[in-house]
Parts: C-alpha cells; structure tokens; sequence
C-alpha cells in the first residue's frame, strides 16, 4: 500500500527537506521547500480523520487500513526534529488534533488499539509531539492563531492521550495559555483581532473543539472562556450575508481545525451549528444546518445556555472598525454593505492584515458586487501577493500609487495606516444610516494628505452612495478602485458603469454606478504587468475578474469625489 510522498510540493515538483535538522531549514523559501504550504497541508492529516470517519459510516475496515497505513507511514519518515514538518508549531497542533479524533472515530476497529495505544511508534511520536509544543511555543508579534492551535493541540492530545508522565502538567499548562491566548486574541466585542475573518473562523473552531474535549474528560474550562467562544460565535452570526458568508476582509487561507466531513461544507454554516449545540443561540441567529462535527463534537460536553447575550443582531462593533449594514427583508433581496474603519491588524507586524483602509464590500442576495479581492498566497507568488494585499487591491483609494500601511515583507507590516470612525448614524440598526470614516496613512507623504470616505446606506430606496475626500495641501495623482466579483459582467460608458449577474438562485440581476466624472474610469480584467483584475476564490485559487480603476488627481477642499451604486 502506496503511502503519499509527505515532502512533495505537488505544484511545483520540489521536495521540502526530509532529514535536515528542522530549525536550520529555510521555510519561507520555495526554493528551499517549494510552496510550503502545500507540503504542511497533507500532513495536518484531514483525509485520515475523514477515511476513519468513512469507516464509521460504512463499516468497511479498507477505511480503517488505509488510514493506520498513512500514519504509519508518516510516523517513520518524521522523528523528532527532523524535516520540514517540525519547523512551526501550528502544524504539530493541529495534527494532534486529527490523532485523536482519527483514534476515536476507529475505536470500534480490531486494529485500533495495535495502531495507537499499543504502538511505541504512536507513544513516541505523540509524546515527541507534546514535548515540542511545550518547549517551542510560537512568541510574539507573530504568534496569535498559531499560538492558540499549539495550546488548543497539546490541550486535547493531553486529555485524550494521557498515558505520559506529564500528560497532566501539559494539559493544565496548555488549559491556562488557552484562555489567555483567546481572551487577548478577541476584542471585547468577539472580533478577532487580526481582523481576517477566516482566522476568526478558526481561533473559535480551535477553541471550542479544545473546551469540548475538556468536559469530556471532566476538566472543564471556566466559564469566562465559555462566554468568550460566545462572543466569538455571536460576532459570527451577526456579520454574515444571507448566504452564509463572512467578510473577506484580510488574509485567509481557508484552514480547519478538525475535517470530518466533505471541506466544501459552509465552515460558517457548521461553526454556527456547533455554537448552537454547545452553547444554545439567540433567536437572531440564521438558522444553521446540523452536520456532521456538530452532532458529534456536543456528544463530548454539557450544554451551557448562556445567558446575557445580544438580544438583536449587532451590526457595529467599534473596538473592530466593522460596520454591517443590510436592508431589511420586506425590502428585496438583501443588499449587504462592510464599511472597514477599524485598526490595520494585530501587534507589531499585523501579518494577516492588508492595506484596505476605509474599504467597503457589497453583496446582492449572498453575490459579490463590489468585493475584497481575497487572498491567493503568502510568499509563494511575490506580485500576486503584492496585489491581493495592496490598496489598489480594494475598494478605496490610493495615493501617490502608494500602500496606506507600508509593508516589510509577504507577512510583515512595518508602519500602520491609523483609522478613525468620526460619524455613524442609524435609526434602523443598519437597514440604512451614515457612515463616515478617514484614516492617516497617507500623513508621512512629502505633502500630507488625510483621506476621508462617507457611505450613505438606504435599503429601502436600494441605494449606496459614497464621497471621497483628500484633505490636504496640493492634488496629489490618485486612483479610485473597485473590485467586481467574479460573476458580474460590467459596461462602462464614460463615468457610467451597468452591473449584470446571475444570482446565487439563478435570477438576472442589475445595478449601475455612476462614477465620480474627474477621473478617468477604464476596467482591467486578468492583467499580470501589472497585476490587476484577480479574484481569489479560496487559498492558491485565483480567476480573472473586473477591476473598475478611476485615474486623476484629488479633488480640490471642499470638493467630493462621488460614486452612486443603484440596486
């Protein structure tokens, strides 16, 4: 039985080192690794916790071999420290993870117990594990969701496995950093910090998997941690379309905590069951649709309706700079509106964060109209990641063809663009109101320059329209930009632009822009020099999509650069 190369770059045919000390690898080199994140991906081990599961379900123990093969097989190519898959500790945490839940899901194979508990291979390899995770902590400014996958890891592997003399220290000690790490990951409001929303997704799916396994083996934690996973959910609830989509705001590379069932599976849709499972949900939550994690994962732990949580679903939370407005059903299909005035990222280097100051995104019925581009990669394709990154890679405005923040790298930001909200207003709890916001990125200009951005949302009149302000000395050259999604075709006539899709039911929809007339508006669609017009889809995805750049100089004080987005 053929086992999977575990070193193989399958994109570029490079293979990652396989017996060099870990440390002295240069992982942030595809000419070293190739793209390392495809080569760590296979060795997170979901495919092995969804073929245990595949036994679960058919009883056919071909499942069940093939899996105890794979890990076999991994297990002996990978003694401690040694390779490419030793060299960061989010990787070690989340493989523990699928450890476990593969042991769990084939305690009823007769070759289950020769595989884990009876296999000084397995031993070591788990303990090797541990070991590492307590000795090798991610630290500092570049720590966050890996910090709390490596605690959330030993966490479970320590419970679940405890057959180790300091199975009990390292289960206390990763408890404790647990809920020290989710407590100064989230805002008070349940945002996430790195103000990435698919590392939102999983610092909760972390946490919660970690809280679960913690009941079960009657070493609960505290309640404050509890609220907190609440607060994350709720925060998660309240942000999504009606499609069942968060924000694209920041980097995501679209990775899981636990993979039972089918990844195409809305992570969104299951998180909110699970939460729902666990914790019970306020009658303002979208309905969720039971899956599989989120029958099998509440199994492990006592239900807690918590109390004291919102009554209504908010729809601004200030300490994130994130504002949701969305018409009200009675008023058509939902129109749904991000403004960003929020913080650039988390600590020092906010390495998930982009250059998207006072960006918005707009959605029709659950489509991209105006969109965040995405993500695409980290270091693998240097002017792609530029773009997906960039300012002129979202929906705001550039400056002296400039990024707002200024970057130091593929994951490092050396100076951060500051933003602040100066008016919000709204009588409907975001089915309409005024947004207005401006950020001081551009004030270490030659010329200073403060860019100011009002959004006037009315859903009933199905209407977005926003103004751009320079304030400042001069008009320096700017470009305006907005990103179109993927299934929008588009015309433009001058300053006039018509929007055609299909929407996610299959209905022709329309909507036109009319542009601010002082720039001059072209659309670039899948260019590479330079890199404009891309949509990333998911992680290591991309496909050309329409970018509508306006071109010219800042407007005179006084004088407001206005675009009108009718539904």
């Amino acid at each position: 039985m053929v086992a999977p190369d575990w070193f193989l770059d399958p994109l570029s045919g490079r293979r990652a080192p396989q017996a060099q000390y870990c440390f002295s690898i240069n992982h942030r080199s595809a000419a070293v690794t190739g793209n390392v994140k495809q080569v760590w991906e296979l060795s997170r081990h979901h495919h092995l916790t969804v073929l245990a599961a595949a036994y679960v379900l058919t009883g056919d123990r071909r499942y069940a071999e093939r899996a105890a093969a794979h890990l076999q097989s991994w297990w002996q190519e990978n003694p401690f420290l040694s390779g490419i898959h030793w060299t960061s500790g989010i990787e070690l945490g989340i493989r523990l993870i699928s450890w476990v839940w593969t042991r769990r899901l084939l305690d009823g194979w007769d070759g289950v117990k020769s595989l884990f508990d009876d296999n000084p291979l397995a031993h070591r390899q788990i303990w090797w594990h541990q070991t590492y995770l307590s000795g090798f902590r991610s630290r500092g400014s570049s720590a966050n969701n890996h910090v709390v996958a490596e605690a959330a890891g030993q966490l479970i592997a320590a419970l679940a496995f405890p057959w180790f003399e300091d199975s009990n220290a390292w289960a206390r000690d990763s408890a404790s950093l647990l809920q020290r790490e989710l407590a100064k990951n989230t805002f008070p409001s349940g945002v996430n910090r790195e103000l990435a929303f698919d590392y939102h997704g999983l610092v909760a799916e972390l946490g919660l998997l970690a809280a679960a396994e913690a009941d079960h083996a009657g070493r609960p934690l505290p309640d404050l941690t509890w609220r907190s996973l609440a607060s994350m959910l709720d925060a998660i609830a309240a942000v999504l379309d009606c499609g069942f989509r968060a924000p694209r705001q920041g980097d995501s590379d679209d990775g899981r905590a636990l993979v039972i069932a089918s990844p195409e599976t809305n992570r969104w849709s299951a998180l909110l069951a699970l939460g729902q499972a666990l914790l019970n949900a306020p009658e303002w939550w979208p309905a969720a649709q039971p899956g599989v994690a989120s029958t099998l994962v509440p199994a492990l732990a006592r239900r807690r309706p918590l109390t004291d949580r919102p009554r209504s679903r908010p729809w601004h939370f200030d300490d994130a700079g994130v504002t949701i407005f969305r018409s009200e059903p009675t008023d058509g299909p939902e129109i749904w509106c991000r403004c960003d005035s929020g913080p650039h990222g988390f600590l020092s280097i906010a390495a998930h964060a982009h250059a998207d100051a006072l960006a918005i995104e707009v959605r029709h019925n659950g489509t991209d109209i105006l969109t965040d581009p995405g993500t695409y990669c980290y270091g693998s394709d240097p002017d792609f990641r530029r773009y997906f990154r960039s300012t002129i890679g979202h929906n705001t405005l550039e400056v002296l063809g400039r990024d707002q923040s200024t970057s130091g790298g593929p994951t490092m930001w050396i100076r951060h663009a500051q933003s602040q909200l100066t008016g919000l207003e709204s009588a409907t709890e975001g089915a309409s109101g005024r947004w207005v916001a401006e950020h001081y990125g551009y004030r270490t200009l030659d010329t200073p320059v403060t860019h100011r951005r009002t959004v006037q949302f009315d859903g009933r009149r199905r209407l977005i329209e926003i103004a751009d302000d320079v304030d400042g000395q001069g008009s320096p050259p700017i470009r305006l930009a907005f990103h179109l999604g993927p299934a929008v075709d588009a015309e433009l006539d001058g300053c006039n632009l018509t929007l055609r899709w299909q929407d996610r039911n299959g209905n022709d929809a329309l909507a036109t822009m009319t542009l601010p007339p002082s720039l001059s508006w072209s659309m670039i669609c899948g260019a590479s020099d330079p890199v404009l017009g891309w949509y990333s889809p998911a992680f290591g995805q991309k496909v050309p999509a329409i970018d509508v750049i306006g071109v010219g100089t800042a407007p005179p004080a006084g004088s407001s650069l206005r675009t009108r987005l009718a539904f």
